[in-house]
């Protein structure tokens, strides 16, 4: 496993841009959702909506979150790089843990939509747009801070 620490600059570079890449796309989905709430079933608008989401979905957000995880699994691998008597991972593990969860809501959401069956109000999905800054910020704070 001595390998992965000469490719530790490379892979922690690598799990950063797929994490910026996957909190943009999980930022911005939920705020779809608002604007798609307002629009009629069924409309050419309602559809470009669709499209929207659909191709930041299934373009943008699933490949970065499938990378952030192949990526920072092989920072966990790397030695000497977690200490694993101390307490910031497991916070910061829980906390990806309910960030794929919400990955997961979105997923449903999206395909409730897709389907015209959504039943969520505007605000369901403002207040669901700021569960991954919430969750973003406790885990740059445990990866940088380490407070404990």
């Amino acid at each position: 496993m001595t390998w992965l620490l000469q490719l530790y600059p490379w892979t922690k570079s690598l799990h950063v841009i797929s994490m910026i890449a996957w909190m943009a796309g999980m930022l911005y989905l939920p705020r779809l959702f608002v604007y798609h709430c307002d629009v009629k079933r069924g409309t050419a608008e309602s559809e470009r909506f669709k499209v929207m989401e659909r191709r930041l979905f299934k373009l943008i957000i699933n490949p970065a979150m499938i990378a952030t995880w192949c990526f920072g699994l092989l920072l966990v691998a790397t030695p000497g790089i977690v200490d694993w008597s101390a307490g910031w991972w497991h916070l910061k593990l829980l906390c990806l843990i309910l960030m794929s969860g919400v990955h997961g809501v979105l997923s449903v959401r999206r395909r409730d939509f897709l389907a015209d069956r959504n039943t969520k109000p505007q605000r369901y999905f403002r207040i669901l747009n700021e569960v991954p800054t919430v969750l973003m910020i406790v885990i740059v704070f445990m990866v940088i801070a380490r407070p404990f």
